[in-house]
C-alpha cells in the first residue's frame, strides 16, 4: 500500500495529511505550530505527529509554503541588480537599489528596435558583482523576441558566474517593468528557496522516505520541484491556493467558492469546473505587482488570531495579528498569573498596543540596523511575556508605541493578546487550548465595556461572522463597493444575499461560525472532514496545470505581408498563415508536453486541449490577420 503526503506551513499551523492512493482517501493528520523564523522547525513538528507506518510508504509529497511570500513582506529576500533593457517607463520612484536602464529592446512585431549596449552591460556587471547574489533582466518586448534578455544573460555569465533570471522565462504578458520586477523578486529568492527545498529532502530522507517532491503554485497548480527550485516566485499565495484546492477535493465539489479562516486572515476564492478563478493582472505582494498567475481571493486582516483590543468602550478587532491568550498559558507557565496580576491602562491610555491583555515575547530572530531606543526595548523583552508596563518601569521611561510597532513588523517580538479564538474558548464552542486563560482575558476587557465577558465574546463571535459574509459576497460582487454589502448585512431587510453554489469553510474552529454565517446568507454551507487541515491537503491534490499562447500575427512593411509566430521560444517567420498555424499547433503541444513531464508527469496522464480564435480578417475575407492559440495541459501526479 502506497501513500502521499502534504504539508502546508501556514501563518499559524502547519498541516500534514497522509492521503492513500489507492483510493484518495484521508487516513491522518496532525498539526503543529508554525515556527519563525525557521519554518523547517515546524514541518518537522508536523510530521513527526504523523503514523510512522505510512511515511515509510510514503511516495508522493507536496508541500505549500509561505516562504516566498514572508520574505518578500518581511524584505529578507538576497541582494540583486535590475538591468532593463529598452524604452522602460518607470514609476516614479522604486525600493531597487541596484537598477540600470540600458539601450536596446525590440518593437511589436519582435524587430530590434535598437542596438544592445552589450559596453554598458559589462560595465555595470562588473561594477555591483561584488555586491549582489544574482541578475534580473527584462527586455522591452521580450515577449515577441527575447534575443536581448538571452544576450544578456550569456554576457552575465560569463563577467559574473551568478545566476540570471529573464523576464520572458517567467510571463508572456506585456509590461516589461512588472516583469522585471517578477524576475528581480524570483532572483531573491532562488537562495531561500534552495535552502528550504534541501532541508526538506534532508528531512523526508533522515526518515526514510522515498518520495517524488512537489511544490503547490500561486495558481492551484502543483510543479517539480527543479521548476520550483527555478521559479520561487510562483509560490507566493500558494496558502489560499491550497485551502481552494483542499476546499473542493473534501467536499468533491467541482464548483465551489471557500472562506478560509485562518490565523491572520480571511481568504475567499472560488473553482469553477474543477478549475480555480485567476486574476488576469497578476499578484500583488507586499506592493510589488507582478506577472504571477494566482487565484482571485477576497483577503481581510480578520483571522483567528486577530488582536481583540478596547478603545472608546469599543471593540475592534484586528489587524494585527497576535498569540491567543489561551495558547500563551499553554506555551508559558505562569503566564495566567501574569495576566491576573497585570495592570489596567487608564481608558485615555488605551491604545492598539496598550492594553491590560497585551503582552510581548522574543520570537528568537536576530535583530540588525536598529535604533538605539529599540534596542533598550529588546533587551527588556526576553523569553518570557512581559506587558507594556513592566517595559515601562523597567525602561524607565516613555514607551513609543512606533518602535514597538516596529519591532513587531522585525519579527524580533512576537504579541500575546485576546482574540476571536479566545472567545470560542469562552463560549465553549473552540476549547483546544487553556479555557481559562481566555475566560480572564474577557473579563479583564469586559470591564471597559458595557458588556459582560460572555456578551463581549458574543459580539466579536458576531464579527468575525460578518466578517466571512462580507468577504464571500465582497468576491461574488466585484467591483461593488465593499460598504453597500456591508450596509445590506448589517441592515434589518425582508431580504438576504444568496448564494448560488456550494460554500465550503475551511480552518480550525470554522464549525461554530456556521449558525451565524446562515443568518447572513441563504447558501449550502459545508463543512468537510477533515476541514482543519484543508490546506495541507490542497498541497496534495493539485494537478498539474500548464497554459501557453501562441500568437500568429501577420504584418505589412513596404507592400510585403510577413506571418509571424510569437511562442515563449521567440519570434519565427513563414510564407502562409496555414504553415504559421501548423507550425504554432505543434509546438504549442510539445511545449505542454515538455513541462509536464519534466514535472514529473506521464505522457498517459495529460490532456491537452487547444482553443484557437480569429481576432481579425482580411479585408476580402482572406487569411486572419491574428490568431490567438491557447494550450492548456491538465495532469493528476501519481506516485
Amino acid at each position: 500500500m502506497h501513500y502521499s503526503l502534504g504539508i502546508d506551513a501556514g501563518g499559524t499551523y502547519t498541516d500534514a495529511v497522509i492521503i492513500r492512493n489507492s483510493d484518495r482517501e484521508v487516513i491522518d493528520t496532525n498539526k503543529a505550530l508554525t515556527t519563525y523564523p525557521d519554518l523547517l522547525k515546524g514541518i518537522e513538528n508536523a510530521i513527526d505527529g504523523l503514523d510512522e507506518q505510512y511515511l515509510r510508504d510514503v511516495r508522493l509529497v507536496s508541500v505549500s509554503t509561505t516562504l516566498a511570500t514572508n520574505t518578500i513582506l518581511e524584505k529578507t529576500g538576497y541582494p540583486v541588480a535590475l538591468i532593463l533593457i529598452g524604452k522602460h517607463t518607470l514609476p516614479g520612484s522604486t525600493p531597487i537599489q541596484e537598477l540600470a536602464v540600458i539601450k536596446g529592446g525590440h518593437n511589436l512585431n519582435g524587430t530590434e528596435d535598437e542596438r544592445l549596449d552589450t559596453e554598458a552591460i559589462k560595465e555595470y556587471v562588473l561594477k555591483v558583482r561584488d555586491r549582489v547574489s544574482a541578475f534580473a533582466v527584462s527586455s522591452y518586448f521580450s515577449i515577441r523576441n527575447p534575443d536581448h534578455e538571452l544576450r544578456a544573460k550569456e554576457l552575465i555569465n560569463e563577467i559574473a558566474g551568478l545566476p540570471v533570471v529573464c523576464g520572458h522565462e517567467l510571463s508572456q504578458d506585456l509590461g516589461a517593468y512588472d516583469r522585471g520586477v517578477t524576475a528581480y523578486l524570483n532572483a531573491q529568492l532562488l537562495p531561500v528557496a534552495r535552502h528550504f527545498i534541501d532541508a526538506i529532502i534532508s528531512d523526508i530522507r533522515k526518515r526514510g522516505i522515498d518520495a517524488r517532491l512537489m511544490m503547490l503554485k500561486c495558481d492551484g497548480s502543483v510543479i517539480g520541484i527543479e521548476e520550483a527550485l527555478e521559479k520561487p516566485i510562483e509560490s507566493v499565495f500558494s496558502g489560499p491556493a491550497a485551502s481552494l484546492m483542499g476546499a473542493s477535493f473534501l467536499s468533491r465539489s467541482d464548483t465551489c467558492a471557500v472562506i478560509d479562516v485562518g490565523g491572520t486572515s480571511t481568504d475567499v476564492s472560488m473553482t469553477h469546473g474543477g478549475f480555480p478563478q485567476l486574476v488576469d493582472t497578476g499578484a500583488v505582494v507586499g506592493g510589488w505587482h507582478t506577472k504571477v498567475k494566482a487565484i482571485r481571493m477576497e483577503t481581510s486582516a480578520m483571522g483567528g488570531d486577530s488582536h481583540v483590543w478596547i478603545r472608546n468602550r469599543t471593540v475592534n478587532i484586528g489587524p494585527r495579528r497576535v498569540v491567543p491568550l489561551c495558547l500563551a498559558a499553554v506555551k508559558y507557565p505562569g503566564f495566567k498569573e501574569l495576566l491576573n496580576s497585570g495592570r489596567t491602562p487608564s481608558r485615555f491610555q488605551l491604545a492598539e498596543n496598550i492594553q491590560p491583555t497585551k503582552f510581548f515575547v522574543r520570537t528568537g530572530k536576530e535583530g540588525n540596523g536598529l535604533g538605539e531606543y529599540e534596542r533598550e526595548i529588546l533587551a527588556i523583552i526576553g523569553e518570557e511575556p512581559v506587558s507594556i508596563n513592566d517595559i515601562f518601569w523597567k525602561l524607565g521611561k516613555l514607551i513609543s508605541p512606533d518602535h514597538i510597532d516596529s519591532l513587531i513588523q522585525k519579527r524580533l517580538i512576537q504579541a500575546i493578546g485576546f482574540t476571536p479564538t479566545d472567545a470560542l474558548h469562552v463560549l465553549g464552542e473552540y476549547t483546544e487550548w487553556d479555557t481559562e486563560a481566555s475566560i480572564t482575558g474577557a473579563k479583564i476587557l469586559a470591564r471597559l465595556t458595557p458588556m459582560d465577558e460572555y456578551e463581549l465574546c458574543r459580539n466579536v463571535k458576531r464579527e468575525v461572522a460578518i466578517n466571512m459574509a462580507l468577504s464571500l459576497m465582497g468576491y461574488m460582487f466585484e467591483g461593488v463597493e465593499r460598504q453597500a454589502i456591508e450596509k445590506i448585512l448589517r441592515g434589518d431587510y425582508y431580504s438576504q444575499f444568496k448564494v448560488n453554489v456550494p460554500v465550503i469553510l475551511l480552518g480550525g474552529p470554522v464549525r461554530a461560525y456556521v449558525e451565524e454565517l446562515a443568518q447572513l446568507i441563504d447558501a449550502q454551507i459545508i463543512v468537510p472532514d477533515h476541514a482543519e487541515v484543508g490546506n495541507a491537503v490542497g498541497a496534495l491534490v493539485g494537478k498539474g496545470i500548464k497554459r501557453i499562447e501562441i500568437l500568429v500575427k501577420s504584418f505589412y512593411e513596404k507592400s510585403q505581408r510577413s506571418i509571424l509566430v510569437f511562442s515563449p521560444e521567440g519570434r519565427k517567420q513563414f510564407a502562409t498563415h496555414q504553415e504559421a498555424v501548423e507550425y504554432a499547433t505543434k509546438l504549442g503541444n510539445r511545449l505542454i508536453l515538455d513541462y509536464m513531464v519534466d514535472s514529473g508527469l506521464e505522457y498517459d496522464d495529460i490532456d491537452i486541449s487547444v482553443k484557437s480564435e480569429d481576432l481579425a480578417m482580411e479585408d476580402g475575407g482572406g487569411s486572419p490577420i491574428e490568431t490567438r492559440l491557447v494550450f492548456l495541459g491538465v495532469g493528476v501526479p501519481k506516485a
